[in-house]
């Protein structure tokens, strides 16, 4: 290791490690202190006219990467050995046995739940006679969005610790077996020190919407293109029509029956979508009894009975999109949960933006601007790596070529480009 006496240890589950260690080294560096807003629990979802709430301070630590929605994941059975997502969580101590930082890490037999796509790598290794499974994944499954990996614990010198991590975890597929490894949705530094430590980088966009300081819905609508506005009007107008009414639910007012009802959606669309949906219902218990006021339930009723529902996890300033689903299919009804209502509770709550999950072109025309987002990956085979970094690097001119052409179509009025 490149600090003497720091050494990198492997647990096979969270239950192995304490809670506030972990927590502890997922919490960002500096976080800025803000008085907390009144509770709004349980409001109505479409008070677009409303002026942003009063600042409010959440807990800093990134939803995803917290202890209590991994947790969740391995003991629902969502991840596990007969799932393909086995835990091989890396712990980073220093000399003195301290816990220095921690990396969610998984062996993988599969490329599902990832969202990074390395399925023509894994067919063309193995037609040349190459193993690709297992392979390593340093990520949180089944989650597209963006944050920390290399979780660094205040007080440690944290460029340190990541160039440590990064050589280390490069090491790591020939010791484990694995023919390489992957780390997604990479933060700016985790990025920069894998890449120094001699990872490949990769390069990909998603759709994200951006707050320019929005006092209300109207606010933001008047910054689009006449076009533009008008057909958001409409279509919001429409999903409603058949009565329908939306709300958003936070904390202790998501009640068992509206995660039964959400449940409900989630596998109706996730079967026909993808097949198999990933999430199990103790899984969604789970995370409502420990982390309820991470979680914004959107849901649609329609005559009192539940129809359509997102789930959306909140950040330090960020609103997550995550899952949806419907029993009820009306038109319009999938913007206006999933992103028409995210925007305007992030209004509504001052977050400076709403990543709105992976993929979806159709998400620019509603606001949200095309931004790139990063992976990194090492490969143990040196002609594979080769073969990788080639195609990488044209990859990278496609994605950057195919960004700039869709964010000069983004709807936004020429004067405020």
């Amino acid at each position: 290791m490149p600090r003497s006496g720091w050494r990198l240890e492997t647990i096979s589950g969270l239950a192995e490690i304490d809670s506030a260690d972990w927590d502890s080294c997922a919490v960002p560096e500096s976080v800025s202190q803000a008085p907390q807003a009144n509770d709004t629990s349980r409001e109505p979802a479409d008070s677009a006219s409303e002026a942003p709430e009063s600042s409010w301070q959440e807990d800093p630590l990134n939803p995803f990467v917290s202890y209590a929605f991994l947790l969740s994941l391995e003991e629902s059975g969502c991840v596990g050995d007969s799932t393909g997502w086995h835990p091989l969580h890396q712990v980073l101590r220093d000399e003195t046995g301290r816990i220095a930082a921690v990396v969610p890490c998984y062996a993988k037999s599969h490329s599902q739940g990832e969202y990074v796509f390395d399925h023509g790598w894994a067919d063309a290794f193995e037609r040349a006679g190459g193993r690709y499974y297992p392979k390593l994944q340093i990520a949180v499954p089944f989650t597209p969005v963006t944050g920390p990996r290399l979780l660094i614990r205040n007080g440690v010198d944290r460029a340190a610790a990541r160039a440590v991590l990064a050589e280390a975890l490069l090491r790591l597929p020939e010791k484990l077996g694995a023919s390489s490894i992957h780390a997604t949705f990479l933060q700016g530094a985790d990025a920069a020190a894998l890449e120094t430590a001699g990872w490949l980088i990769r390069q990909d966009r998603q759709f994200h919407w951006n707050n320019d300081g929005y006092r209300s819905f109207d606010d933001f609508l008047a910054r689009l293109s006449s076009r533009k506005r008008k057909a958001i009007r409409r279509e919001r107008a429409e999903a409603l029509a058949p009565g329908i009414v939306v709300e958003a639910l936070t904390g202790s007012s998501i009640s068992e029956g509206d995660w039964d009802a959400f449940f409900a959606f989630y596998m109706d669309t996730g079967s026909r979508k993808w097949g198999r949906p990933y999430l199990n219902r103790r899984f969604f218990s789970l995370i409502a009894e420990r982390m309820a006021e991470k979680i914004v339930l959107i849901i649609a009723r329609r005559e009192g009975r539940p129809i359509a529902g997102a789930i959306n996890f909140l950040g330090r300033n960020t609103l997550y999109g995550r899952n949806w689903g419907a029993i009820e299919h009306h038109p319009f009804l999938h913007f206006e949960v999933c992103y028409y209502q995210a925007i305007d509770y992030a209004i509504r709550r001052g977050l400076a933006r709403v990543e709105a999950g992976a993929q979806g072109e159709h998400k620019l025309a509603r606001g949200y601007v095309p931004t790139t987002i990063q992976s990194a990956h090492g490969i143990v085979h040196p002609g594979f790596r080769r073969a990788v970094a080639e195609y990488l690097a044209r990859e990278r001119e496609h994605v950057s070529e195919d960004t700039r052409e869709l964010a000069a179509l983004a709807p936004f009025r020429r004067d405020q480009a």
